[in-house]
C-alpha cells in the first residue's frame, strides 16, 4: 500500500526551500499566505515554512465553491495565493533559516451565528510566545521522533493541522491515507503502525464496525469535534490500548479541556477538565468561559466588534453552553439551536439560512439537526415559500461546502415561533416527524 509519509528531516529541507521562496515572492512577516490543497507533503511543508518565518498561511477548505472561497480570499486579503498548488514553492534550491518553532498560528475562517465567516487572528507571536504555544501542544499530547501520526481528517481544519505540524516539529513523521476511506485507513493502521491519530467520532463509528484492525501500535488516540455517545466510547477504550483513548474539548479559536481516560471513565460524559494553564467558569447563562495564556490569545479577522464581544479580560467564550462542577469537571449542553455538529464539521444554521433566504421562492427557512447514526447529526432545512425542493437543493449545492448543504428540505406553511416571534428551530423535528430519526 503506498500511502505519503512525511519524515521530518526531508519536510524540513522542503520547509527551508518554502520558505525562500516565499521570501523571493516578496512574502514578508506578519502577512498572508493563502493555501487550499488536499492534504500533502508540500502543504506541510508550505505551512511550517510560512510559520517559521512569521508568515501567516490561510488555510482554505479546497472544496469550497467559487463564490465563498473567491470572498474569504478577498477578506484576507493574502500577499500570495497558491490555491491548490503549494508544491510551485518547493521547486527552487535556495534555502532560507528557519525558526526553532511557528512564531505564528494559522488564520482559519470559522462559521458564526450570524451567518458570517470569521478569520481567526493571532498575528506574530513575540518568540517567548512562540515557544510557549509550541511546547505547550507538544508536552501535552507528548509528541516525540519516535512518534508516527496518521492524518484522518481533512488538514483545513485546526486540530488535524495542529497534531500533524508538531509532530513533525518534534522529529516524528506522519502518515497521509488522503480522504478519509475505512478500508483503507484499517490497511494503514494495521500495516503502517501509527502511533497518535486524532479523528472525530463519526470516523470511530466506522472503524470500530471493522473487525480486521490491529488498534496495538496506538499510544494515543484524540478524538474531539463532536459528542462523543457512551456505547462507540467504552468500545472504543475496550478496543485501544490502555490508557491511549484521550478527548479534548476546543474550537478552531481556542482549547479548552483535556479528557484522560480515567477521567472519562470517572465521570462519563464530560469533556474532562481545563487544559493545563486555563480555567473554565460559566456566567449566568450558562456560557462557558475560560482564561486562557498570553500565546492563546486571538481576535476576529476585520471584525472588532465580535473580537470584544468573545472576550472578558483574559476569558474568552465560543458561546457554547455547560456547566463546571464542584470537581472541575466540564459537561456541555448538547442543545443549541445555532449549532449543528455533522461528522465533526460546526455548521451554524444562520450561515445556510442566508443562502436558502437569498433563493427568489424562499420567504423564510430554519435549518437544524436532526440525529444520525453515523455523523451524529445530519443537516436539515425547512422554507416557507414556493421554490420547488429540487431545485433549492441545487441552489444550496452551488453556494455551500458539502458540510453545509441540507441532506433534506421541507417545505411547510409556517414555521414554528415563540411570543416574541423566534423561530424555534428545535421543535421543527418533532413537527415534521423526524424526533429520532
Amino acid at each position: 500500500m503506498s500511502i505519503p509519509v512525511v519524515r521530518s528531516a526531508e519536510s524540513e529541507r522542503d520547509q527551508r526551500r518554502a520558505a525562500a521562496a516565499l521570501a523571493a515572492a516578496g512574502v514578508r512577516r506578519g502577512d498572508r499566505l493563502l493555501v487550499s490543497a488536499a492534504a500533502s507533503p508540500a502543504l506541510l511543508a508550505v505551512v511550517l515554512g510560512a510559520l517559521r518565518t512569521g508568515i501567516v498561511p490561510v488555510v482554505l477548505d479546497p472544496g469550497l465553491p467559487a463564490a465563498e472561497r473567491a470572498a474569504l480570499a478577498e477578506d484576507a486579503d493574502p500577499a500570495l495565493d497558491v490555491a491548490d498548488d503549494p508544491a510551485r514553492l518547493l521547486t527552487g534550491t535556495d534555502e532560507a533559516e528557519l525558526a526553532d518553532v511557528p512564531l505564528a498560528r494559522p488564520m482559519h475562517y470559522t462559521s458564526g451565528t450570524t451567518g458570517r465567516r470569521k478569520g481567526v487572528w493571532s498575528g506574530v507571536l513575540a518568540d517567548d510566545d512562540a515557544r510557549a504555544l509550541a511546547a505547550e501542544e507538544i508536552e501535552l499530547w507528548g509528541f516525540d521522533a519516535s512518534d508516527r501520526h496518521l492524518v484522518l481528517s481533512p488538514l483545513h481544519h485546526s486540530a488535524p493541522l495542529r497534531f500533524a505540524i508538531h509532530t513533525l516539529l518534534a522529529g516524528g513523521e506522519v502518515l497521509l491515507p488522503g480522504p478519509f476511506d475505512a478500508e483503507r485507513a484499517a490497511r494503514t493502521i494495521t500495516e503502517l503502525r501509527p502511533t497518535t491519530t486524532f479523528c472525530v467520532p463519526t470516523h470511530l463509528q466506522r472503524l470500530l464496525a471493522r473487525d480486521d484492525i490491529d488498534w496495538s501500535s496506538f499510544r494515543r488516540l484524540v478524538h474531539a469535534g463532536a459528542p462523543c455517545p457512551e456505547p462507540l466510547k467504552r468500545a472504543v477504550l475496550a478496543a485501544l490500548p490502555e490508557g491511549s483513548v484521550w478527548e479534548f474539548y476546543g474550537s478552531t479559536e481556542a482549547q479548552f479541556t483535556v479528557c484522560s481516560p480515567e477521567d472519562w471513565l470517572a465521570h462519563p460524559g464530560s469533556v474532562g477538565r481545563a487544559r493545563p494553564g486555563r480555567r473554565l467558569e460559566t456566567d449566568e447563562r450558562g456560557q462557558l468561559w475560560c482564561a486562557v495564556p498570553r500565546w492563546a490569545r486571538f481576535e476576529y479577522w476585520r471584525a472588532p466588534e465580535k473580537t470584544a464581544a468573545a472576550w472578558r479580560g483574559d476569558r474568552v467564550t465560543v458561546g457554547d453552553l455547560g456547566r463546571v462542577d464542584d470537581d472541575g469537571v466540564v459537561w456541555l449542553d448538547g442543545r443549541r439551536e445555532d449549532l449543528v455538529i455533522s461528522g465533526g464539521v460546526n455548521v451554524y444554521p444562520a450561515e445556510v439560512e442566508a443562502v436558502l433566504d437569498a433563493h427568489p421562492g424562499v420567504i423564510e427557512s430554519a435549518v437544524f439537526g436532526v440525529p444520525d447514526a453515523d455523523w451524529g447529526q445530519r443537516v436539515v432545512g425547512a422554507y416557507v415559500g414556493d421554490a420547488d425542493v429540487d431545485e433549492l437543493v441545487g441552489w444550496a449545492r452551488e453556494r455551500l461546502a458539502a458540510a453545509k448543504r441540507p441532506k433534506a428540505l421541507h417545505r411547510v406553511t409556517e414555521l414554528p415561533r415563540t411570543s416574541t416571534g423566534k423561530v424555534r428551530r428545535l421543535d421543527l423535528p418533532d413537527v415534521l416527524g423526524l424526533d429520532g430519526a
